[in-house]
């Protein structure tokens, strides 16, 4: 739902008021820059994917009369828009980057500096792992991940986004975050090779995936606590999902749109609308 200052700002921003526009460009900037980064793994492709989605929010903010949320309407015009570029670059050669060269978007931090110089290794040596677990994932199953577990959207807007069943994107999610987690669970430190309780263990990852998208019954998820508790191997199993889904919320979300970008988009915006003025 919008809060109260959106919905001022979107009032003034469809009665012409280009400071209002502005506003919300300034709110929504920084979702969508990270949206395209993930998605279209270049900064360039990013910045071009951020300055098209913005002018096209700027283009239709006249016509768009809030039957979604404001975020659900950018991450559309967004996606559409990298699924563009994905087409024109369909057979650019993959960038393989390592740790010791990577790159980080302007203004990230990474190094707490409390921390000890091995501390701060391992830290690093996570991030990477969940960024190239991402990276690595088919575009279906990553846009899907960065979604809802990035972005925070609710599997209802990431079906809007999308243009799939409600059922479609939780499928695709569990898998996304199978995935994930296998690359990521190894340098987390909670152990997942405990012994096993006596008989057949579940597949623990996609029930606790699907327990946190409500898709088990109580009776289901009270079986599946008992059997955590006399299981330590799928007991620690669960937790490295727990933990890597904690890391897509916090570490995933922390580049911020460049200040170079921002002020090429502020331009682009005010080119726009002086030509309609």
């Amino acid at each position: 739902m919008r809060d109260e200052a959106d919905n001022l700002l979107l009032e003034r921003a469809r009665a012409g008021d280009a400071q209002a526009l502005e506003a919300l460009v300034e709110r929504y900037q920084a979702q969508v820059y990270r949206f395209g980064m993930k998605m279209c793994r270049d900064p360039e492709d990013a910045k071009d994917v951020l300055q098209d989605t913005l002018l096209s929010m700027a283009r239709g903010i006249r016509d768009f009369r809030g039957a979604s949320s404001i975020s659900t309407w950018l991450y559309t015009i967004a996606r559409s828009h990298c699924i563009k570029k994905r087409r024109r670059s369909k057979f650019a050669p993959r960038d393989a980057r390592s740790l010791d060269t990577d790159v980080l978007p302007e203004g990230r931090q990474l190094a707490d500096p409390a921390q000890s110089p091995d501390d701060t290794l391992a830290g690093r040596q996570v991030e990477h792992a969940l960024e190239q677990a991402i990276r690595g994932l088919e575009p279906m199953y990553r846009e899907v991940l960065l979604l809802r577990d990035v972005e925070g959207l609710t599997a209802p807007e990431v079906a809007e986004v999308l243009g799939v069943s409600v059922q479609a994107v939780k499928s695709r999610l569990h898998r996304a975050r199978r995935s994930v987690r296998t690359q990521v669970a190894p340098l987390l430190g909670v152990p997942t090779d405990g012994p096993a309780a006596p008989g057949t263990c579940p597949d623990v990852v996609t029930l606790f995936s699907q327990h946190l998208e409500d898709e088990i019954s109580a009776e289901r998820c009270a079986e599946m606590e008992r059997h955590l508790r006399a299981c330590d191997r799928c007991r620690g199993t669960c937790d490295s999902l727990e933990r890597t889904l904690a890391l897509c919320r916090t570490t995933g979300r922390v580049a911020e749109v460049p200040a170079s970008v921002q002020a090429s988009v502020k331009v682009a915006l005010r080119d726009f609308l002086a030509d309609h003025a």
